[in-house]
């Protein structure tokens, strides 16, 4: 009988949970549907808006006076910017500067000294120097009148590549600006100026190549003789497992200071471009 009314009591507070949830439920969904807007009418507004109202985007490449806006003019800075690294390494005096030196690196049997952000300044700083009568020239010639208005972009483009070109034709041999004319398939030109800028950088940059190889072999060659001297003295007194590189790195050190290497080297790297 217990357990009998115990099931029955059980039973009837189960249903009044259902009935009380249930109840809830119901009144929850109808809170939800009067809470919910009618968007029919938002939406059409907005088509209409979207209709009535276009979005306009304008771009303005001239100002008042004639000349680029600020925008423009920033956003080619920033490009010649990105670009100076390469027109730097490509057009100037830093390839042969920075081979030569790392010539002179390897031939001394250092791996690491200098390191290469001293030689990679020391090549940057040599060639702004080297370039100096060049740049000069760029600014007088194509960038103040530019700044001043008395010419346009594309006058002052032409303008500041002259200056450069006259300078990589001066360190470029013929048969390098022939092979590039011959690949592109022009004609033998009868004048410097009808050759094309595309055809001069990369016979500039192979003539550059080879002058640096040139140098940095005639710089070896007293080194060469160290390592044979110290080679040749090492077996004969029998010692064969002793590296010849460590005894001759400080002999070559020493003459390298004893020369004064870095004044002579350095020297004769500048006065090797024709200005």
């Amino acid at each position: 009988m217990k357990h009998s009314s115990l099931r029955i009591t059980i039973k009837k507070c189960l249903t009044v949970f259902a009935v009380v949830f249930a109840v809830l439920l119901c009144c929850n969904t109808v809170s939800m549907a009067t809470e919910i807007p009618d968007t029919t009418e938002t939406e059409d507004t907005t088509e209409d808006t979207d209709v009535t109202s276009p979005l306009n985007l304008s771009l303005t490449v001239d100002n008042e006076e004639g000349t680029l806006s600020g925008t423009l003019q920033m956003l080619l800075v920033l490009t010649v910017i990105s670009l100076a690294p390469s027109i730097l390494v490509m057009m100037t005096s830093f390839t042969r500067i920075i081979v030569v030196l790392h010539f002179v690196r390897t031939a001394l049997g250092l791996t690491s000294t200098p390191p290469n952000n001293v030689l990679i300044g020391l090549s940057l700083f040599l060639t702004f120097f080297i370039m100096a009568p060049v740049f000069s020239r760029v600014n007088t010639e194509a960038l103040e009148p530019y700044a001043a208005g008395e010419m346009d972009q594309e006058e002052a483009l032409e303008a500041a590549i002259q200056p450069m070109r006259d300078f990589m034709i001066n360190q470029t041999r013929e048969e390098d600006i022939q092979l590039f004319l011959d690949i592109s398939g022009i004609e033998s030109v009868s004048d410097w100026e009808d050759i094309p800028t595309n055809v001069v950088i990369p016979a500039f940059i192979i003539s550059e190549l080879r002058a640096a190889f040139i140098i940095g072999f005639l710089i070896y060659i007293p080194f060469i003789i160290i390592d044979m001297v110290v080679a040749s003295t090492l077996m004969s007194m029998g010692m064969m497992m002793l590296p010849p590189t460590t005894i001759s790195m400080p002999f070559k050190v020493l003459l390298f200071i004893m020369a004064d290497g870095w004044h002579l080297i350095i020297g004769q790297l500048v006065q090797s471009f024709i200005l």
